[in-house]
């Protein structure tokens, strides 16, 4: 099986890294083997155009069988608890449209998007889950893309008024378009290291959000990994 895990940057997955250096055989600088499974590694990042760059030239040449994107992000409800694992399913394009008198329209409301063009479900991009071997016990989210991380009041309350979103990226749209476009059966991890609020990184849990992402993405990819060792011991 050939996994994909991507993130935005070195940082986010530094301890899966180490990890994978203690626990795989290397084939490359970015390809690694677990018994049965290449993983390859794709520092993509920051933003929605980095992501969608550098996903795109990856996936012209290579045929991943499941793709897991890890990151950092934001909270909208002060009910999640900083450090928390989620995985999106839902990734709304928050910031992509126009503004109309003080009004955020998106491209569906100015009808330059029709709901539910592929590879959207009427204006989003949803993972359905289909063709994962496994999926972790993780809260599934809504969130928002956005290419300016939120800070003001205003632009707060749009977005919660507008998309009901429980997390905030800067990827996690482009990575759901990409591997929708192709087919790739996918995985958004997101750890909560901040609420959504008017800028205070004071209050950010950087650390602890990176620590209890790592330790699911390691739990995530050993756990295929054996699957599909305890799968060819039986062909």
């Amino acid at each position: 099986m050939k996994i994909l895990v991507t993130a935005a940057t070195t940082l986010e997955i530094q301890p899966f890294l180490q990890w994978l250096a203690h626990e795989s055989q290397p084939v490359s600088a970015q390809r690694f083997r677990i018994a049965h499974c290449e993983i390859d590694i794709l520092i993509a990042g920051i933003g929605m155009m980095h992501t969608a760059f550098s996903l795109g030239r990856y996936l012209a040449a290579h045929r991943p069988e499941i793709a897991l994107q890890a990151g950092i992000g934001g909270c909208f409800g002060h009910h999640w608890e900083l450090g928390s694992v989620v995985m999106v399913e839902k990734e709304y394009l928050a910031d992509l449209g126009a503004e109309d008198n003080h009004q955020f329209k998106d491209l569906f409301d100015i009808q330059l998007w029709q709901p539910s063009q592929p590879p959207f479900t009427n204006d989003a991009l949803v993972n359905s889950f289909a063709g994962l071997p496994f999926l972790p016990h993780l809260q599934k989210t809504t969130s928002v893309s956005v290419n300016m991380v939120s800070g003001s009041a205003a632009t707060i309350a749009r977005l919660e008024h507008k998309y009901r979103p429980d997390v905030e990226s800067m990827e996690g749209a482009a990575f759901h378009y990409a591997c929708l476009m192709e087919q790739v059966p996918f995985l958004q991890l997101r750890s909560l290291s901040n609420y959504v609020e008017i800028r205070d990184k004071s209050k950010w849990k950087i650390p602890l959000a990176v620590k209890s992402l790592n330790e699911t993405l390691v739990q995530t990819v050993e756990t295929l990994t054996a699957r599909v060792s305890t799968a060819h011991k039986k062909l």
